[in-house]
C-alpha cells in the first residue's frame, strides 16, 4: 500500500517544483538548474511507484522528452527560447505519459500565447526601453501540472472514455 502514498508524495512534490519554476521564471526570468535537475530526478522512483516498465513506458517517455527538448533547443539556437526553459520542458515532460503528450503539448502552446499576450500589453503600458523576456517556464509548468491532473488526478476520466 505505500505505493500509491509514495506516488502522490512524488507527484506533490513535481507540482510543487513545477511550481518554484514557474515563479522563478517570473521573477527572475531563469529557472535553475539545480531545480529542473530536482523535477527530472524524481520522475525515476515516480515511474517505478507508478508501475511503468523500462520497457516501453520508460524508453518512450524519455524519448518524448528528448524529442521535446531536442525542439525546444532549436528554438534556443535561434535566440526565441532560454536555456532554463529548454531544461525545464525536458524535466517536466519526463513526469508526461505518451498517452497525453500532444495535448500537453498543447495546453503548454496555449498558457505561452497568454503569457506572451500579457507580456505585450505590459510592453505596451510600461513602454519599457529593454527587448520583454517571455517567461515561458510559466506555460511549461501549466503543461506540466495540467499532465499530473489528467493522468493522475482525474476522477472522472473513466466516464468519459467509456
Amino acid at each position: 500500500m505505500i505505493g500509491p502514498i509514495f506516488q502522490l508524495v512524488l507527484m506533490t512534490l513535481a507540482a510543487i517544483l513545477m511550481i518554484c519554476s514557474a515563479i522563478s521564471d517570473l521573477r527572475w526570468r531563469e529557472i535553475s538548474n539545480g531545480l529542473n535537475g530536482l523535477i527530472a530526478t524524481a520522475a525515476i522512483p515516480f515511474w517505478y511507484a507508478a508501475g511503468w516498465s523500462l520497457w516501453p513506458d520508460v524508453a518512450v517517455v524519455t524519448g518524448v522528452a528528448l524529442a521535446t527538448f531536442g525542439f525546444f533547443l532549436l528554438l534556443y539556437m535561434l535566440n526565441a527560447m532560454g536555456g532554463g526553459d529548454v531544461k525545464n520542458v525536458f524535466a517536466v515532460f519526463l513526469w508526461v505519459p505518451t498517452s497525453i503528450a500532444t495535448q500537453a503539448l498543447m495546453v503548454m502552446a496555449l498558457a505561452g500565447a497568454a503569457v506572451s499576450a500579457a507580456m505585450l500589453v505590459h510592453q505596451i503600458i510600461r513602454r519599457p526601453v529593454a527587448k520583454p523576456e517571455v517567461p515561458y517556464g510559466v506555460a511549461i509548468a501549466a503543461a506540466g501540472l495540467w499532465a499530473l491532473h489528467q493522468q493522475y488526478l482525474n476522477q472522472f476520466q473513466a466516464i468519459g472514455s467509456s
